[in-house]
């Protein structure tokens, strides 16, 4: 098996002309780079790498924007034979104390040697370093070696085995940068060739085009790493601008002749809300083959709304595919079939919800539209577990467990997390499981035959498919009763006046009952006070009518309230935090 700085090497020598990223920024020229260009950037960042002292297998974090720097100094750290991980750049939107705090707990962690960053950003990142600590340079980006003919067999990286960690992925959540998942070359092109498979990758035919950050993996490995290694035409904008102006992207598409996107839940309906007809005039979005939905649960409510919007100009319904991924099986775990649609699962509510049983519906009662997430890639098993780690029937909801041969090879630094995470299962037996994947014995795979991921993710199978249901620590005990806080979101977000898809549920520990009381904010198309009010009662009455519990607390908010992650999923933790905090205040 080749390794990531072999496979640039083979581009550099067999197609340096050919265009490997065309980087956008708004107001400025589209930026093609050839690989030429790009292994020739990223030599300079090799040199160096190699100039500090900094070895191969340690640690460089990047500190980056958008753009140029950024591509050479991480490819320049694989030539190298360095561990890169890009850290997100501070915004106006996160509070610097908290960015300092979360950057000192990734560098106690992880312990890189090395952070590379913007002359500009110097001393915010000095302001995280505490004497004693594992970092030993900073380098900034008006320190770069000069360009000069790369010589291979100079270069670190080459000496790099397939079972050696290539990259570190960072998790996207708001408390995740203590776990960095290690991943192996050969993890990392194992998932390139069984997803690309999976799509029906073509270096002749297909063009991916993307607004998506490159700190978590839908942008990291979807929207960079694979289309750069497999040749295949990349068109990448900065996120911010898709933030500001999300025509942008449906005009790149149009203008390159996109044939597939990679998108979390809510851009489905942040590009159908914002986006206006005078944006448009031209757009073809024929070429669009699949739009993939990668962010779990999948609404099939957003894919709808979309494709209302867009169909005009080209956009095709069996484009608007799904999805299940994670950092830990490098990306993809899950795809549906691009022949077709997604299935969809009706199933009755309340059977769901107190039960946890995914079952046919009941005549007059409501129902619940589930999105399967898809069919396990060739080198994927998945199994549903309940809590004792035994397996579940068909249609019974527990935790999704995955095992293949791109598994991450541990937590970095981080055994205690690994071990949680890593479990041996018991032999499955009769009851259903996807995927026919056979774990290798040969030590030539990352896991052995009973080594298992438990992603942490709850979800049922059903005739084949992955259906996904929300986070396990995210779940809400109330008088023993589980309440899982997506199904609270989606019954609020069906009461009119509600933004859709802008609720969050929490638990907040009463003391004089001793459990959990359910908290639920919504943000409303109105700011008026009584409307808002009067919103607030409406979604009482429909939760309490729908669920299992009572309902007494809920705030109505104004647009923008509800706090994202950076990869566009509810982050409950921080929006109970502000919750907290404003409570507090008052």
């Amino acid at each position: 098996m080749t390794t990531l700085p072999n496979l640039l090497q083979q581009s550099y020598r067999e197609v340096p002309d050919k265009t490997s990223v065309i980087l956008q920024h708004a107001g400025q020229p589209d930026k093609p780079l050839t690989y030429r260009d790009l292994i020739r950037g990223a030599n300079r960042y090799a040199l160096t790498y190699a100039r500090e002292g900094i070895q191969p297998g340690e640690v460089v974090i990047l500190i980056l924007q958008h753009g140029e720097d950024l591509v050479y100094s991480f490819w320049g750290a694989i030539l190298h034979g360095a561990i890169p991980s890009i850290m997100p750049f501070l915004t106006e939107k996160l509070a610097p104390e908290k960015y300092r705090a979360d950057l000192a707990s990734l560098i106690s962690i992880t312990k890189p040697t090395t952070i590379v960053t913007y002359p500009e950003f110097e001393a915010e990142v000095r302001g995280a370093l505490v004497a004693g600590d594992s970092v030993r340079h900073v380098i900034l980006t008006d320190q770069i070696e000069a360009e000069t003919e790369p010589n291979f067999e100079s270069l670190q990286g080459f000496k790099s085995t397939p079972e050696d960690i290539v990259v570190l992925q960072h998790s996207s959540g708001t408390t995740g940068l203590q776990k960095g998942v290690a991943l192996s070359h050969r993890a990392v092109l194992n998932q390139m060739d069984a997803y690309g498979k999976a799509i029906r990758l073509g270096p002749a035919s297909d063009v991916i085009v993307s607004w998506l950050p490159l700190y978590h993996d839908m942008g990291f490995i979807a929207c960079f790493i694979m289309p750069i290694l497999l040749r295949i035409p990349l068109v990448k904008m900065s996120p911010f601008d898709w933030v500001r102006a999300p025509y942008r992207l449906l005009q790149s598409v149009s203008q390159y002749k996109g044939t597939l996107t990679w998108l979390p839940n809510f851009a489905y309906n942040f590009c159908a809300h914002k986006i206006r007809g005078r944006n448009l005039e031209g757009v073809d979005l024929s070429s669009w083959r699949a739009v993939i939905n990668c962010s779990e649960p999948v609404h099939v409510e957003s894919h709808d709304l979309f494709y209302e919007k867009f169909s005009a100009y080209g956009l095709r319904k069996s484009a608007l595919q799904t999805c299940y991924a994670m950092a830990e099986n490098v990306f993809a775990v899950t795809q549906s079939p691009l022949d077709g649609i997604p299935v969809l699962d009706e199933i009755d509510r309340e059977t769901f919800m107190t039960k946890r049983l995914a079952t046919p519906p009941k005549p007059g009662q409501p129902t619940i539209k589930m999105t399967s997430s898809g069919r396990p890639l060739p080198n994927v098993k998945i199994r549903v577990v309940d809590e004792s780690l035994n397996d579940l029937p068909e249609r019974a909801v527990g935790e999704i467990a995955v095992q293949s041969d791109c598994m991450l090879t541990e937590y970095f630094n981080r055994p205690d997390a690994t071990e949680a995470a890593i479990k041996n299962l018991p032999a499955q037996g009769g009851v259903p499981m996807l995927g026919t994947f056979p774990a290798a014995e040969d030590g030539s795979g990352s896991v052995s035959a009973n080594s298992w991921y438990l992603t942490g993710d709850y979800g049922y199978i059903s005739n084949g498919e992955l259906y996904v249901s929300g986070r396990k620590k995210d779940l809400i005990i109330v008088g023993g009763k589980n309440v899982y806080p997506q199904d609270l979101e989606a019954l609020a977000s069906e009461v009119p006046g509600v933004h859709k898809g802008r609720t969050v549920a929490f638990g907040m520990y009463d003391e004089e009952e001793g459990t959990e009381e359910v908290v639920i904010i919504a943000e409303a198309d109105s700011t008026d006070p009584s409307k808002m009010e009067a919103i607030a009662d409406a979604i009482r009455k429909h939760v309490t009518k729908s669920s299992a519990i009572a309902l007494r607390h809920v705030k109505v908010v104004d647009d923008k309230w509800i706090i994202k992650t950076s990869s566009g999923k509810t982050a409950r933790s921080a929006n109970k935090e502000k919750f907290l905090k404003e409570l507090g205040a008052s």
